[in-house]
C-alpha cells in the first residue's frame, strides 16, 4: 500500500501544482519526486505523465504512462493499466512511431482480454487509432465507421474524452467525404464539450489543433480564425503548457502569413519543422518545409527558398504552387508552367491542395502568355468558390479572373472583377493579397489612361509590400510606378509581349527569341499569337510595323 505523503513534501506539492494546471512546476516536482523514491501512486505517475505531455516532453510522458500501466497491472486494475496503454499508444502513433503504437494496442486488448473484461471505454479507445490511419490514408468511409463505433462505446460509458475524439473524428470524416457543413457541424459539438470543460486538458489540445486543421482544409477560414482564437485564450490561462505542435504549428503559421504576420509564421514554420523532424514519418513535415519556403520567396531569399522545398519534397510534400511561382520570379517561366502543369494533373479534382494550384497555375500561365490556359484554371477555381462558398476562395477565384481579364486587355472588365477582389482580401485581413490585387488594378487603370489612380493604387501597394518586407514585389512596384504613360503600351500588351514584339521588330526567329528570353520556342510563338491578336495584324512585318509606329521599337 502506498505511503500517504506528509504535507510539505514534493509528491504533494506536485499534486498540488497539477490541481492549479500550473504545468511546468507540476512536472519538476513530480519527476523529482519519483527520481528521489519517494513512494508514488500509478495516479501520480498518470499525473506525470499528462504534465511531461503538456510541457512537450513526450519520451518522458512515454516512460510515466509505462511506468503506471505497470503500477496499475501490479495493483490489479487491468482496466485502468490498459487505458495508460492506450494512450502510451495513442501517442507514439502521433509521433509518427506506429509499430510501436501497434504493440502497446495489442498490449490492452490483451490485458483486458486475460481479465475477462469485455466490454469497457478502452475497447472503444483502440478504435481510434485505426480510424485515423484510414482516414491519413483517404479512406474516410471506413474512418467515419470506426469512429463511429468509438463514439458509441464512449456514450455507453458516459465517456467525455472518448465522445469527444468520436465525435472529432466522425466530423473530420464527413468533410472528407464532402459533407463540409455536416462535418463541421460536427467539429463545432466537439468544441462545445472543449470550451465546457468536459474534456481532459491532453484531449482539449488535440481536439483544438484537429478542428483548425479541418477548418483550413474546409476553407473555412472564419471559423479557424474563432477557434485560433479561443484556443490562444485557453493556453493564456495555462502559460506553462506547449499547446502547438507539429501539423498544428503549421496550420497556425499558415494563418499567421495570410494576416502578414511573417516573423512570427516563421518563427512556427521552424518551430514545427525541428519538431516534426524529430519524428521521422510524419507526414506535416513537408507542409512545415513547403510554408518555410513560401515565407522566404515572399520575401527574395530565392536560395533559401528552394532549398526549403527541396526538403518539403524530400519528406513527401510537392513543392507546387510553391516552387513554380519561384521559377516565374526567377525568370524560368517555361521550367514553372511544366512544374505547375503536371502538379494540376497529378492533383484530385477534390484534392486539397488544388484550390492553390489553381491559382498558381493563372500566375504562371499569364507569365507564359498562355491565356487560354489560365483563364480555365480561373474558370474552374471560380466554379469551386461558388460551389463550396468561402471568403478565402472567393477572393482567390476573383484575383485569378481578375488578372486574366487583364491579360486579354479587358481592363475595364478587369477594375471591376479586381475591386471585389480586393474587398474579399480586405474582409480576410490578407494584406499581402491585398496589396497584389491593388498592383493589378492599377495596371488596369493605367491601361485605361486614368494615370492618376493607377498611380495611387501602386503607391498604396508599395507601402504595404514595404511593411511587409516583402522585396521583390516592392521592387517590381517602384518600377512600374517609375513609367511615363507612354510606357503603357497599346492593345493592353504584357512587360513579356513587349519585350517579344521588340525583338520581332529586329528581325528575329522565334528560335532567336527563345535564346535571348531563356524561353521554349513554343512559349515564343503563343506570345508572338496573342501579340497579333491584341494589336489586330496579321504578320510578323505588320507586326514590325506597329512598333515603330507607337515607338515601342
Amino acid at each position: 500500500m502506498a505511503r500517504v505523503p506528509v504535507p510539505g513534501s514534493e509528491l504533494d506539492a506536485g499534486r498540488t501544482a497539477y490541481a492549479r494546471q500550473a504545468w511546468e512546476e507540476a512536472y519538476r516536482r513530480l519527476a523529482g519526486a519519483v527520481a528521489s523514491g519517494e513512494p508514488e501512486h500509478a495516479d501520480d505517475l498518470e499525473r506525470l505523465a499528462l504534465a511531461a505531455y503538456l510541457t512537450g516532453r513526450d519520451a518522458e510522458c512515454a516512460a510515466a504512462w509505462e511506468r503506471a500501466h505497470r503500477r496499475h497491472l501490479a495493483a490489479g486494475d487491468p482496466e485502468r493499466a490498459a487505458r495508460c496503454a492506450f494512450w502510451l499508444a495513442w501517442g507514439l502513433a502521433l509521433r509518427g512511431e506506429g509499430a510501436q503504437a501497434g504493440g502497446w494496442l495489442g498490449r490492452a486488448l490483451a490485458v483486458l482480454d486475460a481479465a475477462g473484461v469485455g466490454d469497457s471505454p478502452v475497447h472503444g479507445y483502440v478504435q481510434l487509432p485505426p480510424a485515423v490511419q484510414a482516414m491519413y490514408g483517404g479512406d474516410a468511409r471506413t474512418a467515419y465507421d470506426g469512429f463511429t463505433r468509438a463514439a458509441a462505446v464512449g456514450d455507453r460509458f458516459g465517456e467525455a474524452d472518448l465522445m469527444t475524439l468520436g465525435r472529432l473524428g466522425r466530423g473530420q470524416s464527413l468533410a472528407m467525404l464532402g459533407d463540409v457543413a455536416g462535418g463541421l457541424a460536427l467539429l463545432d459539438e466537439a468544441m462545445v464539450a472543449v470550451t465546457t470543460g468536459e474534456t481532459s486538458t491532453h484531449v482539449a489540445g488535440l481536439v483544438y489543433c484537429a478542428v483548425i486543421a479541418t477548418c483550413l482544409d474546409s476553407w473555412d477560414l472564419r471559423r479557424a480564425q474563432e477557434w485560433t482564437g479561443a484556443l490562444t485564450r485557453w493556453c493564456a490561462a495555462q502559460p506553462d503548457m506547449v499547446p502547438y505542435r507539429g501539423q498544428c504549428l503549421v496550420h497556425r503559421a499558415e494563418i499567421l502569413q495570410l494576416h502578414g504576420a511573417w516573423p512570427d509564421a516563421m518563427t512556427e514554420a521552424g518551430r514545427a519543422c525541428g519538431q516534426l523532424e524529430r519524428a521521422p514519418g510524419q507526414t506535416a513535415t513537408g507542409m512545415a518545409w513547403h510554408e518555410v519556403g513560401d515565407l522566404h520567396r515572399l520575401r527574395g531569399a530565392y536560395d533559401a527558398a528552394e532549398a526549403a522545398y527541396t526538403r518539403a519534397s524530400r519528406h513527401g510534400r510537392d513543392p507546387q504552387p510553391g516552387l513554380a511561382l519561384l521559377r516565374v520570379a526567377q525568370g524560368r517561366v517555361d521550367a514553372a508552367t511544366a512544374a505547375i502543369r503536371r502538379a494540376l494533373a497529378e492533383e484530385h479534382e477534390s484534392g486539397p491542395h488544388r484550390p492553390r494550384l489553381l491559382a498558381g497555375c493563372v500566375e504562371v500561365l499569364v507569365a507564359a502568355g498562355d491565356l487560354g490556359g489560365a483563364e480555365g484554371a480561373a474558370s474552374e477555381l471560380s466554379e469551386m468558390a461558388s460551389r463550396i462558398d468561402a471568403p478565402l476562395l472567393h477572393a482567390m477565384a476573383l484575383q485569378a479572373t481578375g488578372a486574366v481579364l487583364l491579360a486579354r486587355g479587358a481592363s475595364r472588365d478587369a477594375v471591376g472583377t479586381l475591386r471585389r477582389a480586393w474587398s474579399a482580401w480586405q474582409e480576410i485581413g490578407a494584406p499581402y493579397d491585398a496589396a497584389r490585387t491593388r498592383v493589378l488594378i492599377g495596371l488596369a487603370c493605367r491601361a485605361l489612361d486614368d494615370h492618376d489612380t493607377a498611380a495611387l493604387e501602386l503607391a498604396a501597394a508599395g507601402w504595404t509590400f514595404a511593411q511587409l518586407g516583402a522585396g521583390p514585389d516592392a521592387a517590381r512596384v517602384a518600377e512600374l510606378a517609375g513609367h511615363t504613360p507612354r510606357a503603357t503600351a497599346p492593345g493592353g500588351l504584357t512587360t513579356r509581349e513587349l519585350e517579344v514584339l521588340r525583338l520581332v521588330a529586329t528581325g528575329r526567329t522565334n528560335r532567336a527569341i527563345a535564346g535571348d528570353l531563356f524561353l521554349s520556342e513554343k512559349t515564343v510563338a503563343r506570345h508572338v499569337a496573342n501579340i497579333f491578336t491584341k494589336i489586330d495584324v496579321p504578320s510578323r512585318a505588320a507586326a514590325t510595323a506597329y512598333a515603330y509606329q507607337h515607338h515601342l521599337a
